[in-house]
């Protein structure tokens, strides 16, 4: 009813003019100056200007006793209803609601509609509520500041964790280049501190040679001091043929020194002595008589016959998996040998020992302990019946899983020992030492029977080729070498790679030798040709060992990179195999390619089938 009342209402506008005041036909009247002067009745008056001092003193008194007034309180009247309700309109911005409201609250005030109660002021709790409500606001501002200021510096300390590890990583790959650094000190100072004896010896040995050189002159002189002698002596007979001879006295025959031909004679005489000498002895007679002999060598490998029955994914670069793994030392692990017949892994390791275990189970059979150096490297014998260690001791270790102890110990190498490998007889072992040479153990005498001379720097690794008597050796000189074993003589020398080379290999066929070098650089060689058939690089972090499947198309190189690099020689193709945590420093293949153990610098061995 009252929005049809307001509709059906007619207004009516007026128009009014408003004069404003104005002040120009005011008459303003003079107010006079008071004059300050003394009247003249009180100029003279001494008691009057004494009581006028004294009365000033005692308001001046009285206003500084009486007590300050209280300044008045400035109190707040509660706010009308229209005035809160136009208030919060205004805040939030609806104008258009603003201007419907006061049109209808301003007629339903004119027609007396609206009571005490309907526009009194609003409660105490509305007011409190929008106090409340202003407050909220600004807390949650200041909310939102403290927020963004906490997401600012969560982002801060984020990046500085990042840059903490980061930097934290760099110091500790520092650390371990410096301390490879201090051991590529250490070595080297070791390897130069054997050249001041080598170098005495060698001076001594030139020294001698030098001595027996001007002995030989010497003697050279006198017997061609004799010969021409004889030779004008002859000529001098010849002219007085005609003339009787008359012998000499005794006394001026001068004394004279053997012939050419009597020193002859007498050297043919003490050759044919001593050829009797030694026809004199029997057939069957042996200095050394423990001696073993070397079996023919006949060219035949039986091991040949087990590549036609290979599984399929030996053959494939990427058919292997990490499939078991096992902490088996304390430090890093060196060197790993498989058991010829049975499922049984030896390991070898930097803390002075070395270890036997079932494989995959990675059960513990047997613990050997004796080298009071790193061990470098093990090897099964043939039979499997005792097990073969080389050590930074310079010593090499047998020992007899039977009587399980060490049953012999060589001590002939000067410096440390890097490998060893048996020949497939069982009577002879070959190891590669630091201080250049590789030798060649007879086990049933216990002596060295051949010393390998021949490279000028360190012999990192030396094999047997299977069923054969010849010998492989890889060298810091940066070559490989081919070595007859019944005679310990060199047969061939490999030349190609630039670095150090730290392992070289025979396939199963023993036509082909795989080689790498501390750079990373693999090499395949001929041994018909002696020529290179491929190289490529897995570089630039060193090639530790590599190792050639039993079928030879495929060939794992254990990289420092905590790698396995697996290279198919078919395709060229290399695959990583990952899962080792620092360097691998060793791998094997068993004998029929279901598996491959690796071990590495972290400890742990990796069996990948």
């Amino acid at each position: 009813m009252m929005a049809a009342t307001v509709d059906t209402d007619k207004f009516y506008v007026e128009k009014e003019e408003i004069t404003l005041d104005s002040d120009d036909e005011f008459v303003y009247e003079e107010v006079p100056v008071e004059d300050d002067s003394v009247p003249p009745e009180l100029e003279e008056d001494l008691d009057a200007a004494v009581r006028t001092i004294r009365e000033a003193n005692e308001d001046a008194n009285a206003r500084v006793s009486r007590e300050p007034q209280t300044k008045p309180a400035v109190i707040q009247k509660p706010e009308v209803v229209d005035d809160f309700v136009r208030n919060f309109l205004i805040r939030m911005g609806l104008n258009r609601t603003l201007d419907c409201f006061q049109t209808e609250w301003y007629e339903l005030q004119e027609q007396g509609l609206l009571g005490y109660t309907d526009i009194g002021t609003v409660p105490d709790v509305y007011t409190r509520n929008q106090e409340l409500e202003d407050e909220i606001d600004f807390l949650k501002k200041e909310t939102i500041k403290f927020k963004n200021a906490a997401l600012k510096a969560k982002e801060t300390y984020v990046k500085l964790r990042k840059e903490r590890d980061f930097h934290r990583m760099h110091h500790k790959r520092i650390v371990q280049e410096k301390n490879k650094l201090i051991d590529d000190i250490k070595r080297l100072k070791r390897h130069y501190s054997q050249y001041a004896p080598n170098m005495e010896a060698l001076r001594s040995r030139y020294e001698a040679a030098m001595k027996e050189k001007m002995l030989a002159n010497l003697e050279r002189d006198r017997a061609v001091s004799q010969v021409n002698g004889l030779q004008s002596t002859i000529k001098g007979m010849e002219g007085l043929s005609g003339m009787a001879p008359q012998p000499p006295s005794s006394e001026d025959k001068p004394p004279k020194g053997p012939t050419h031909r009597q020193l002859l004679l007498e050297r043919q005489r003490k050759a044919q002595g001593a050829d009797g000498d030694v026809k004199e002895l029997p057939d069957n007679f042996k200095r050394y008589p423990n001696d073993s002999e070397f079996p023919v060598d006949t060219g035949v490998n039986p091991y040949l016959n087990q590549v036609k029955a290979l599984p399929g994914h030996v053959t494939r670069t990427g058919g292997f998996r990490l499939s078991n793994t096992f902490t088996a030392h304390s430090h890093p692990i060196s060197g790993v040998a498989l058991h010829p017949r049975k499922q049984i892994l030896a390991t070898c390791s930097d803390d002075q020992t070395w270890k036997m275990w079932a494989v995959p189970s990675g059960d513990i059979i047997m613990t050997g302990e004796g080298h009071s150096d790193w061990v470098s490297d093990c090897d099964f014998h043939p039979a499997g019946s005792s097990l073969a260690t080389t050590s930074g001791d310079s010593t090499v270790k047998i020992w007899d899983f039977s009587k399980a102890a060490c049953v012999h110990t060589f001590t002939d190498h000067t410096a440390a020992v890097w490998s060893c490998s048996w020949h497939t007889c069982g009577d002879f072992l070959a190891t590669s030492s630091m201080d250049n040479t590789a030798k060649v153990w007879d086990i049933n005498s216990l002596r060295c029977r051949y010393t390998l001379r021949g490279h000028a720097d360190s012999v990192n690794t030396i094999e047997f080729l299977p069923f054969s008597n010849t010998l492989l050796s890889s060298s810091a000189d940066k070559t490989m070498s081919l070595w007859d074993a019944r005679t310990g003589l060199c047969a061939q020398t490999f030349y190609g790679h630039l670095h150090s080379v730290n392992h070289a290999s025979f396939n199963l066929r023993g036509d082909t030798i795989a080689s790498c070098d501390s750079y990373g650089v693999v090499k395949l060689w001929d041994v018909r040709s002696v020529a290179p058939m491929a190289s490529f690089e897995v570089g630039p972090h060193p090639a530790n060992k590599l190792a050639f499947d039993p079928s030879g198309g495929v060939l794992a190189i254990a990289s420092n990179d905590s790698t396995i690099k697996m290279y198919e020689i078919g395709t060229g193709m290399v695959q990583p195999l990952v899962g080792h945590e620092d360097a691998v420093q060793c791998l094997c293949f068993d004998r029929s390619g279901e598996f491959m153990v690796s071990g590495g610098s972290d400890s742990t061995v990796r069996i990948w089938s």
